[in-house]
């Protein structure tokens, strides 16, 4: 999991979070303000989150019973690995209709304190993902995002050359003038710092994270299947204290993602 890098919204603090299953290290530049990991013991918590409407990107059902917020980076080899995993959630849920996936920008392209950028291609891309978007419409989106995640490098410090996004904008069936005309224009940076900020505010510090908007409450035995995937993963997993939202950090494996969905369905019959 790619950490986001500045440290000045919060209360410094580094935590090394090693995965039982997952082979990451997550290092947490500050532990979220809104959220704590639940345990039998542990008060639910509020995870403030932008509503999901219709300008979001959404691969699925709109109306659909979960909705999976994914907060990623472009230039996140760990966002590399977990995007397949996300589609392969929504080829078994999706055709249901019980599950859509909603696309967030997260780019960790801000300096931390000692100037240093993890990501510095990311906004950019982030703004080449809206421009995509606005040009060709949904499906051009997710083709877009599906190319982009294939052929950037899985090596962390490595970047994908930006000449090869006029490429994938005619992957995606995009005219490049005009893609080009868009990401030059810097269109759509405010919408992406708008998105970042919207993470930070949940209580995302790096990428991928996860955020499952439910329609009706967590049933009760979500606690138990959360617990349990704590002390399994060893990675920070959260519920709102309204019971209508589940937090999620990491590249989780798809065992981790199903779990949750197949708990949320059998506590809704």
């Amino acid at each position: 999991m790619d950490q986001k890098p500045n440290p000045l919204l919060t209360l410094p603090s580094a935590i090394i979070i090693a995965g039982t299953i997952i082979a990451i290290a997550i290092i947490w530049v500050r532990k979220p303000t809104t959220t704590t990991p639940i345990t039998s013991n542990t008060p639910k918590v509020e995870i403030s989150l932008a509503p999901v409407t219709s300008a979001d990107h959404i691969l699925g059902n709109p109306n659909a019973s979960i909705k999976i917020v994914e907060f990623s980076d472009t230039s996140c080899p760990f966002c590399k690995t977990f995007h397949p995993t996300m589609k392969s959630i929504i080829d078994t849920y999706g055709p249901g209709g019980k599950v859509a996936w909603v696309y967030r920008n997260f780019p960790l392209d801000k300096p931390n304190a000692q100037g240093q950028v993890l990501h510095p291609n990311a906004g950019r891309e982030a703004q080449a993902l809206e421009c995509a978007a606005a040009l060709g419409g949904n499906d051009a989106f997710w083709k877009f995002t599906g190319r982009l995640y294939e052929i950037t490098p899985s090596d962390q410090g490595k970047s994908l050359d930006q000449k090869e996004l006029p490429n994938i904008a005619k992957f995606a069936g995009l005219d490049a003038v005009g893609f080009n005309e868009c990401l030059s224009s810097e269109r759509f940076k405010d919408k992406v710092e708008k998105q970042y900020m919207d993470g930070v505010n949940a209580g995302v510090s790096g990428t991928p994270t996860n955020i499952f908007v439910l329609s009706n409450p967590a049933p009760k035995n979500m606690d138990g299947i959360v617990a349990d995937m704590i002390l399994q993963l060893r990675v920070p997993i959260m519920i709102s204290d309204d019971r209508m939202k589940i937090f999620m950090s990491g590249a989780l494996p798809e065992s981790a993602i199903k779990g949750v969905i197949e708990g949320i369905l059998a506590g809704g019959k």
